[in-house]
C-alpha cells in the first residue's frame, strides 16, 4: 500500500469514522507517520460514554493544530454535555486558519440538559464556509457583534435555541448573501415565533416544524424565495404558511401538514410551475402524490 499514490492514501483515510483511527496509521510506516496531518477531512467524537473529556480536549488542540493541508475540507464535532464554549472558541480559530470550507458541530446529550452556547465568534470566524451544519445548540444573539459568512452555500440549522428570536433568525440569514440550499428544523421552544425567510439566492428550502408545547401564540413560515428549484415544508404544530411571492422556478415540492387549508394555500402559490409534487393533509386524512409533468430533476 505504501505504493500508492498520497492523494489516494489521503483518501482511504478520508473514510476512517473519526480522526482518533486516522491519527493511528502513523505507525504503519515511515510514509504513513506524517500522512495524516495532511487528511482532509477531520471528524472528533467525543459523544461516546466515561470518555476522559480533557484528554480529549489535548487532542483535538494538538492535531489542528499540527495539521498542515491547505485546505481542511470537512471538520466535523460531534460533542457531548462538557464540552464548553471557550473550547469551541478556539477550534472555530483554528477552523478559520484552515481555510474549512465544511464545518458541522453537532451536540448529542440527554433531552434534559441544556443546550451549549456557541461562542460569538462563529459568525465572523469562518469566512470560507461554504457548508455550515449545527445540532442541539443555542445561537446568542449580541447587537455588537457582525454576521458574516461570504461564502456560504449550504445552511443546516437543526434544534437550535434563538435567544434573539426572530430578529435574530432575520440577521442570520441576511448575512448569508449566495446562500442556495437551507435546512430548518425546529424544536419547541426555540424563541421563534415566525421563522421568516427572505432569501433571493435561495434554491432547495427544507422547513420543518415539530409540536409545540401549549401556546397561545400564532406561529409559522414567511417564505420570499423567488429562485427555489426544490421546496419541503412538513409542520406537524397547526402553524400558518404565508408564501410572499411566485417560485417560476419551482421543480420539485413536497407538503406535510396538519391544516388543509394551509396546504391548499402553499400549493395555490407553485401549482402553476411545480413539476412534481407530494401533498400531504394530514387532518383530512388524503394523501396525494401529484405529477405534474414528466419532467423530474
Amino acid at each position: 500500500m505504501d505504493q500508492l499514490p498520497e492523494e489516494l492514501l489521503l483518501r482511504i483515510l478520508s473514510f476512517l469514522p473519526t480522526m482518533k483511527e486516522v491519527v493511528a496509521t502513523m505507525v504503519l510506516s515511515k510514509q504513513w507517520k506524517s500522512l495524516w496531518m495532511f487528511v482532509p477531512k477531520l471528524v472528533y467524537d467525543d459523544s461516546y460514554k466515561d470518555i476522559d473529556y480533557e484528554r480529549f480536549s489535548r487532542f483535538v488542540d494538538r492535531s489542528l493544530f499540527l495539521h498542515e493541508a491547505p485546505v481542511i475540507e470537512t471538520l466535523q464535532f460531534k460533542l457531548g454535555q462538557t464540552c464548553g464554549a471557550e473550547d469551541i472558541r478556539v477550534w472555530i480559530r483554528a477552523a478559520d486558519k484552515c481555510s474549512v470550507r465544511e464545518l458541522h458541530i453537532q451536540f448529542v446529550s440527554p433531552s434534559s440538559a441544556s443546550p451549549t452556547i456557541l461562542p460569538r465568534s462563529l459568525y465572523t470566524g469562518c469566512r470560507m464556509l461554504v457548508t455550515l451544519r449545527l445540532d442541539n445548540a443555542v445561537l446568542v444573539d449580541d447587537v455588537s457583534c457582525p454576521i458574516s459568512f461570504p461564502s456560504l452555500k449550504i445552511l443546516k440549522l437543526v434544534s437550535l435555541k434563538y435567544p434573539g428570536g426572530d430578529e435574530f433568525v432575520n440577521k442570520l440569514l441576511s448575512s448569508c448573501p449566495v446562500l442556495e440550499e437551507l435546512v430548518v428544523m425546529q424544536c419547541p421552544d426555540d424563541n421563534v415565533t415566525v421563522f421568516t425567510v427572505r432569501v433571493p439566492s435561495l434554491k432547495r428550502l427544507l422547513m420543518c416544524k415539530s409540536l409545540e408545547k401549549d401556546s397561545d401564540n400564532a406561529h409559522g413560515f414567511v417564505i420570499n424565495v423567488p429562485s427555489l428549484e426544490m421546496l419541503e415544508i412538513l409542520d406537524f404544530a397547526n402553524g400558518f404558511c404565508v408564501i410572499e411571492n411566485e417560485m417560476p422556478n419551482i421543480v420539485k415540492a413536497t407538503i406535510d401538514v396538519n391544516q388543509t387549508h394551509i396546504g391548499w394555500n402553499i400549493l395555490s402559490s407553485i401549482i402553476m410551475s411545480v413539476k412534481r409534487l407530494y401533498l400531504c393533509l394530514s387532518t383530512s386524512r388524503m394523501h396525494i402524490m401529484l405529477v405534474v409533468s414528466s419532467t423530474i430533476l
